[in-house]
C-alpha cells in the first residue's frame, strides 16, 4: 500500500504549520498499469485534492532532506508570469496541451507546494527565414533594426542564425527571471563559447557550478571601501592623458576614450609599474580582438580555422593577450606588492582558501580574472562615455547642464572620489546613454535542463538570447524610450537612482564591477567636459552595421576648442 498526502502547511489550503495530512490509501500499481492513461484519470477523479503520491515503507514515510533538494533548485519564479523550474519530463508543446510542472520544494520546513498546471504555447518563429542561412542575412544587414521587429511576434521568438536556432526573450520580466535562475539558464551559447576561448574561465564567463567560488574570492576587491583608492588611480591617469590634449587638435573620441579607459583599468589591475610597451601591446591587441570577435562568433566552426587575414589577426591577437597577461601575472607574483599600493591583482593574490589557507587562485585563474576585468572595464566605460558625449551634443540643454555642473564642481582639475556626490547629473547622463546604447547589446544563455519560461516549454540545450538594447527601447518599460532624457534617472526621495534594466545582468551573475565602471565613467566624463569644449563632426558618427562585442560609435571625430578657463587661486 501507499498513501497520498495533502499539504496543509504554510503554503497549503489550511495555512497550517507544515503538516502532511493523509488523504487515502491507494493500492500499489505496477509500472505497466501506472503507464495506463485510464488509471491516471481515475486517480485524478478520486483524489482531486492530492498533489503527489509518495511511496512509503509499511508504516512510515522515508525521510527526505527538503533543504538539500531546495538547494539544487532556483529560488522562485515571478508570481503569475512564468515557471523557471526544471520540468520532470519533455512536455508536449502543441497549443493547448497541459504540462505537468516540476514539483518545487520550499526551503522552509520542507513544505512541498504544487503550482497549477500551465497551458503551453509554441514559440513562434520570426518570419523571413531563408533556406540554410535562416535569419542571418537580415541580422548581419542591420542587427539592431532586426531585433526591434521581434517583439511583435511574442514574448519569446525563435530566430535561426545559420543552422543555429536561438530563442530571443523580448519580455523584460522573463529576462529578469532568466537572469535570476542562473543554474537553469547558465551562461552559454556561441557568444560565451567564444569568450571562453579568448579569455578563459573568468568570473564573467565561468559556468554556474564554478561561479559561486570565484565570486566569493573576487567580491572583496569591489567592496565600497576600496573605491577611494581606485578613484585616486583613475584621477591620476586621466589627468595625465587629458592634460596632453591641445586646442585645435582633432581626435577620434571613441578611440581616445578607449585609450584612457584602458590605461585606467591596466593601472587598477597591475598598479603603476606596468611597462609602457606592455601597456601599448595590450591596448592594441584588445582592439584587434574586439574588432574581429562578432564575425568570428557568427562563423561556422569549420570556417574559423581557415587562415583568412581576419582570422589570423584575431587568433594571433587572442594568443598575444593571453601570453602577455600570463607573463605580467607571473612577474607580479614574483616581485610582490609594494607597501601602500592597492590594486586588483594584489587583492586577488591575497585571497586565501578558507579550508587550507593556501592561495585560492592559481596563476591561470588570475590570468582569467585579469583578462575579464580588462575587457569589461575598458569597453563598457569607453562606449558609455562616447555615446554620452554624442547624445549630449545633440541636446543643447543637456550639454549646458552637464558642462555647468562639471566646471562648477571641478574648477578645471580632474575629478576625484570626493567629487562624486556633487556630480549627480553627470551620472544621470551616463545612465541614460547606457540605457539607449548598452555596451553588451546581445547576450546568450543555455538551458541546463528542460524548463518553462512564461507559457513556453524550453528544452535542455536551447540557446536563449536577450538584448539589453531591445529591452531598453520597449515602450512598456520606459516612457518615450527613444527620447534621450537623463532626468528619468534623477534621485527621488533621497534614493539613489537605479541602473537601467538588464545592462549589468541580474541575480547571482550580476556584474561584480558595475559600480567600478560607473565610477570610472562619472569621473572621466566630468573631467573631459570640464576641461574641453568639443565640436563633434556628427557626419562621421556611424553605428557599426555589425556591432562588435560591445556597442560603441564606429567613429566620432571632434575638434578640441579652448579649454574652460580655470579660476586663479586665492
Amino acid at each position: 500500500m501507499r498513501r497520498i498526502f495533502r499539504n496543509t502547511g504554510e503554503f497549503g489550503p489550511d495555512g497550517g504549520k507544515g503538516r502532511w495530512t493523509p488523504c487515502a490509501a491507494v493500492p500499489r500499481v505496477s509500472c505497466s498499469e501506472r503507464r495506463a492513461e485510464p488509471f491516471r484519470s481515475e486517480r485524478a477523479r478520486r483524489f482531486p485534492c492530492c498533489a503527489v503520491a509518495l511511496p512509503t515503507p509499511a508504516d512510515r514515510l522515508r525521510p527526505v532532506s527538503a533543504p538539500a533538494v531546495a538547494a539544487r533548485l532556483p529560488v522562485r519564479a515571478l508570481p503569475g508570469r512564468c515557471d523557471a523550474r526544471p520540468a520532470r519530463h519533455h512536455p508536449t508543446t502543441h497549443p493547448g496541451a497541459a504540462v505537468r510542472p516540476r514539483l518545487p520544494v520550499s526551503p522552509r520546513g520542507g513544505t512541498i507546494t504544487v503550482p497549477t498546471p500551465q497551458r503551453v504555447s509554441t514559440i513562434p518563429v520570426a518570419p523571413g527565414a531563408l533556406p540554410v542561412l535562416g535569419h542571418l542575412p537580415a541580422f548581419l544587414r542591420d542587427p539592431l533594426a532586426f531585433l526591434r521587429t521581434l517583439p511583435a511576434h511574442g514574448s519569446l521568438v525563435t530566430v535561426r542564425l545559420g543552422s543555429v536556432p536561438v530563442v530571443l526573450v523580448c519580455d523584460p520580466e522573463l529576462v529578469r527571471t532568466m537572469l535570476v535562475h542562473d543554474r537553469v539558464f547558465d551562461k552559454g551559447g556561441p557568444l560565451f563559447d567564444r569568450l571562453r576561448e579568448a579569455g578563459g574561465q573568468g568570473l564573467a564567463t565561468c559556468p554556474a557550478h564554478e561561479h559561486r567560488r570565484q565570486r566569493r574570492l573576487v567580491q572583496p576587491a569591489f567592496r565600497a571601501g576600496r573605491f577611494p583608492d581606485y578613484a585616486r588611480i583613475m584621477s591620476e591617469r586621466m589627468d595625465t592623458i587629458i592634460s596632453g590634449w591641445r586646442a585645435g587638435q582633432t581626435l577620434d573620441v571613441t578611440t581616445a576614450v578607449r585609450g584612457i579607459a584602458a590605461d585606467i583599468v591596466v593601472s587598477a589591475i597591475f598598479g603603476s609599474r606596468l611597462d609602457p610597451a606592455d601597456h601599448h601591446r595590450l591596448v592594441t591587441d584588445f582592439d584587434t580582438l574586439l574588432a574581429g570577435f562578432s564575425m568570428h562568433t557568427l562563423l561556422p566552426r569549420a570556417l574559423r580555422g581557415i587562415r583568412t587575414p581576419g582570422n589570423v589577426r584575431y587568433l594571433e591577437a587572442t594568443d598575444r593577450v593571453r601570453r602577455t597577461m600570463t607573463r605580467l601575472t607571473a612577474e607580479y607574483r614574483r616581485r610582490g606588492t609594494p607597501d601602500g599600493e592597492t590594486n586588483l591583482l594584489s587583492l586577488l593574490m591575497a585571497a586565501r582558501d578558507p579550508d587550507s589557507d593556501a592561495p585560492a587562485l592559481s596563476d591561470d585563474e588570475l590570468v582569467d580574472q585579469a583578462v575579464t576585468m580588462y575587457s569589461a572595464g575598458t569597453e563598457t566605460t569607453a562606449g558609455a562615455i562616447s555615446w554620452a558625449l554624442y547624445l549630449a551634443d545633440a541636446h543643447p540643454e543637456v550639454r549646458a547642464r552637464l558642462t555647468e555642473e562639471a566646471r562648477t564642481v571641478l574648477a578645471g582639475r580632474a575629478a576625484d572620489w570626493d567629487d562624486v556626490p556633487r556630480l549627480p547629473y553627470t551620472r544621470q547622463v551616463l545612465l541614460e546613454a547606457i540605457r539607449m546604447y548598452p555596451p553588451g547589446w546581445f547576450l546568450t544563455r543555455r538551458t541546463e535542463t528542460d524548463t518553462h519560461l512564461g507559457r513556453h516549454a524550453v528544452h535542455q540545450g536551447t540557446t536563449i538570447a536577450y538584448s539589453p538594447y531591445l529591452i531598453g527601447r520597449l515602450p512598456g518599460l520606459y516612457e518615450r524610450p527613444d527620447h534621450f532624457d537623463p532626468d528619468r534617472w534623477r534621485t527621488q526621495d533621497g534614493r539613489k537612482p537605479r541602473v537601467p534594466a538588464t545592462v549589468f545582468g541580474g541575480g547571482a551573475r550580476k556584474c561584480v564591477g558595475d559600480e567600478f565602471s560607473l565610477l570610472e565613467g562619472t569621473l572621466l566624463l566630468s573631467t573631459v567636459v570640464a576641461r574641453w569644449d568639443m565640436e563633434l563632426d556628427r557626419d562621421t558618427v556611424t553605428v557599426p552595421k555589425i556591432p562588435q562585442l560591445t556597442l560603441s560609435p564606429g567613429r566620432l571625430r571632434a575638434t578640441l576648442r579652448t579649454p574652460a578657463r580655470r579660476p586663479v587661486a586665492g
